[in-house]
């Protein structure tokens, strides 16, 4: 079952690309983007974390912290955040247990080993305001995201 809006998603403890922990009470006070994205180093994931990095002022006037998320573990996405020049943005690891936290959202492609492409907006005490799920090869539109992020 795909987590919807308004229910409350589960425990974040996930670690980042510099190995610091990502837990919801790091955030208190603050809407949360998660950011899913399948696999680093692909074309169409570079885009959707160049664009949350782009426009990370926007998400703080608004009082948002995105966090990028795949399947992929943490020294791939330290590498892939210094690649593509990520100052601000943090991609956090879904990789052991394996897409777990993606699973318990009901997003995880289990033939494919990786989550969907989804953003998901969260309060700091981890209710959805706002989702938004993408074909695998699609770029979010980052003016729709930052609306919805703008409108919560």
């Amino acid at each position: 079952m795909k987590i919807e809006v308004g229910a409350k998603i589960p425990e974040i403890n996930l670690r980042d690309h510099n190995d610091e922990e990502i837990t919801l009470d790091k955030f208190e006070g603050k809407n949360v983007l998660l950011s899913f994205h399948p696999l680093a180093w692909t074309s169409v994931c570079r885009n959707q974390m160049q664009a949350l990095e782009d426009n990370y002022k926007e998400f703080e006037k608004n009082n948002t912290v995105p966090i990028g998320i795949s399947v992929d573990p943490v020294p791939s996405k330290r590498a892939w955040a210094e690649n593509i020049g990520l100052k601000n943005l943090k991609l956090a690891s879904d990789f052991w247990p394996h897409g777990e936290f993606a699973s318990k959202l009901g997003i995880f492609i289990e033939e494919k080993g990786i989550s969907g492409r989804v953003n998901i907006l969260v309060n700091d005490q981890g209710k959805v305001l706002w989702i938004k799920e993408y074909d695998i090869p699609e770029l979010p539109d980052i003016n729709e995201v930052l609306t919805a992020v703008k409108n919560n």
